[in-house]
C-alpha cells in the first residue's frame, strides 16, 4: 500500500486525481450518477490542483504532494 500513497503523492498521481474528479463531475451533473456523485468529484479535483492526498496520513505520510524535483 506504500507503493500506491509514493504514486499519488507524484506528478501521474496528481494527473489522475485532477482526471478522477473531472469525470465525476461531468458523470455526476450530466450523466446518470446524480448530483451527490457531482459534488463528490470536487474533491479529487481539488486535491490534484492543491496537490494533496488525503490517504498519505494513513500511512505515516505528510498530506502535501512531493515538492517539484524531489524523487
Amino acid at each position: 500500500m506504500d507503493g500506491f500513497v509514493a504514486f499519488m503523492r507524484s506528478a501521474p498521481g496528481r494527473a489522475l486525481r485532477i482526471a478522477l474528479g473531472i469525470v465525476l463531475i461531468w458523470w455526476g451533473f450530466f450523466g446518470d450518477a446524480g448530483v451527490i456523485v457531482g459534488l463528490i468529484g470536487f474533491v479529487p479535483l481539488a486535491a490534484g490542483i492543491i496537490n494533496f492526498c488525503l490517504f498519505a496520513p494513513l500511512f505515516g505520510r505528510t498530506i502535501w504532494g512531493k515538492p517539484r524535483g524531489s524523487h
